[in-house]
């Protein structure tokens, strides 16, 4: 099946892609705090890590945090450049259509769609565990479920509010959720097993290729949301700066905070400990480590703040998962009416899918009895990172085809971000993905027999089936639609490219006109 890549739309096409999201209602900072919520430390830190412990027996999962993030800056390195070329709420599926052509373009937007998705569910469960366990502390006994709905039920409200909102509560959560990390971290540190502070769970000494591999597809869902700026581009003041930058300031901050709270609590357990007390405590494990040295304040705190960090993933990837379906509604992937916003320029239908696709399923687990923490919460969010794990590596790919098509384009850059770096990235996720799939019994704690160690992954191979499907019958019964694939909204900010039949194949702003001046138009 040959590639099909984006053609000059003719000047008579009725337009399906001037609908945009609320343009330059977010600055950096609101930007940084929207990607940065969904990355969610105090969510990795005291649930991801304690979790992983728990699920695959490695010790190591500081060094694997610290492993994972030197490849996504690797695959950064071209995500970012590509960031600069196209503005578009699509993001995954706009940059992989503009590399690889539509047909993959559409595959890649049905996965990531899943991916999301089932990342926002997840954090639904984590959600009303988390509360759970934090009201029996003050000895209230509410059902996980009915936590879950009611959170549920509020990001459905804020979904459909101005994205400055929530990104202003974002800001707030975020940081006060860092101090309480850091908090925990010094006091685990200042109170080492043995007396002695360890570096073994930072070692690679007694860690077999194996166990790294196993920690590594671990932690890489820890990240997942580092990645999400660009679905805000449209909304986002200079988005050719200001996205790219917050890209790389979430997955700086989310390295350090991740490999300093997970070692701390591994120092406090003692690495000969720290995977025992993690299956019996769970998330519960730092408070546990905490409890004789921090007041209850603290404590009370860090359960609340645990809770809200959950809230705010769960709000996070509740916005993104409602772009990238608006940005399927307005080029026609999906129903038109996925493309409509309200007053406030938030994505109606996309955010309302997604309450109800997330609500469903906390009513499904609540009523078949399933575990919501390990089964709902960390198998989900597990899922959920393989998706976009396997979303990135065809990504790399990708930037390197867009711009060795694109020679201009990559000269100005240079070799690095758009040959080197993305061929790199793309070996190293691609490895990461094999060694996922081959261990993914040990990544969401089922039996090495059981058919969800298949049938989990290979959702993604039907989603992106699906997504072929789709575009194969645009292509033949609908071709005005099909060439409206991955082309976004023109920058509405520059009339020359908003008017040129050909302005998705070219850059806009500031590199359009100098290129338009340098061809004499």
């Amino acid at each position: 099946m040959s590639a099909s890549f984006p053609a000059p739309v003719p000047r008579g096409r009725p337009s399906n892609v001037l609908a945009s999201l609320e343009r330059t209602r977010l600055g950096l900072g609101r930007l940084v705090a929207a990607a940065f919520a969904a990355v969610a430390p105090a969510t990795v830190v005291f649930g991801g890590a304690t979790g992983g412990w728990a699920v695959t027996g490695v010790v190591q999962m500081p060094l694997a945090y610290i492993a994972v993030a030197a490849v996504l800056a690797v695959f950064s390195v071209g995500y970012v450049a590509m960031s600069r070329q196209i503005v578009n709420a699509g993001a995954f599926y706009s940059y992989i259509t503009a590399g690889l052509g539509r047909i993959p373009g559409v595959a890649a937007a049905m996965s990531a769609l899943q991916a999301y998705t089932v990342m926002q569910i997840g954090l639904a469960g984590g959600f009303g565990y988390g509360m759970h366990q934090t009201l029996l502390a003050f000895g209230h006994d509410v059902p996980w479920w009915l936590l879950s709905g009611v959170a549920c039920l509020v990001v459905a409200v804020l979904g459909l509010l101005r994205v400055g909102l929530s990104g202003t509560i974002l800001a707030v959560l975020l940081a006060a959720e860092l101090v309480i990390v850091l908090v925990f971290a010094a006091v685990h540190l200042a109170h080492p097993a043995g007396g002695t502070v360890t570096v073994d769970a930072l070692s690679p000494l007694h860690l077999s290729l194996a166990g790294l591999a196993v920690a590594a597809c671990v932690t890489i869902a820890g990240y997942v949301g580092f990645e999400s700026a660009p679905a805000y581009s449209e909304e986002a003041r200079d988005a050719r700066r200001t996205v790219p930058r917050a890209t790389i300031i979430t997955l700086m901050v989310a390295l350090v905070v991740y490999a300093i709270g997970s070692w701390a609590m591994a120092v406090a357990a003692g690495p000969d400990q720290v995977v025992g007390l993690a299956a019996t405590h769970f998330s519960e494990l730092p408070f546990v480590l905490a409890q004789p040295y921090l007041g209850e304040v603290w404590l009370d705190a860090g359960h609340v703040l645990f809770c809200t960090s959950l809230f705010a993933a769960m709000l996070s990837f509740h916005n993104t998962a409602a772009r990238y379906t608006f940005a399927l509604g307005r080029e026609r992937v999906l129903p038109s009416w996925f493309e409509r916003f309200n007053g406030a320029g938030a994505p109606v239908w996309g955010s309302l899918t997604q309450t109800v696709l997330a609500t469903g399923s906390v009513v499904l687990f609540a009523v078949r009895g399933w575990d919501p923490f390990l089964v709902l919460f960390f198998a989900g969010t597990v899922l959920g990172g393989f998706g976009v794990l396997l979303l990135m590596t065809v990504t790399s790919v990708a930037v390197w085809r867009y711009f060795a098509r694109l020679r201009p384009r990559r000269d100005n850059f240079g070799a690095w971000p758009t040959v080197i770096a993305p061929i790199l990235s793309a070996a190293l996720l691609a490895a990461v993905t094999v060694l996922s799939v081959w261990h993914f019994d040990l990544l969401v704690g089922v039996s090495a027999t059981s058919a969800w160690r298949y049938t989990l992954p290979g959702s993604f191979g039907v989603a992106a089936v699906l997504g072929v499907a789709r575009a194969v019958y645009l292509r033949t019964r609908r071709p005005s639609a099909y060439a409206g694939i991955g082309q976004g909204a023109p920058d509405l900010g520059d009339p020359v490219a908003a008017a040129s039949p050909d302005w998705p194949d070219r850059p806009v702003g500031a590199a359009g006109r100098a290129e338009r001046q340098g061809r004499g138009r």
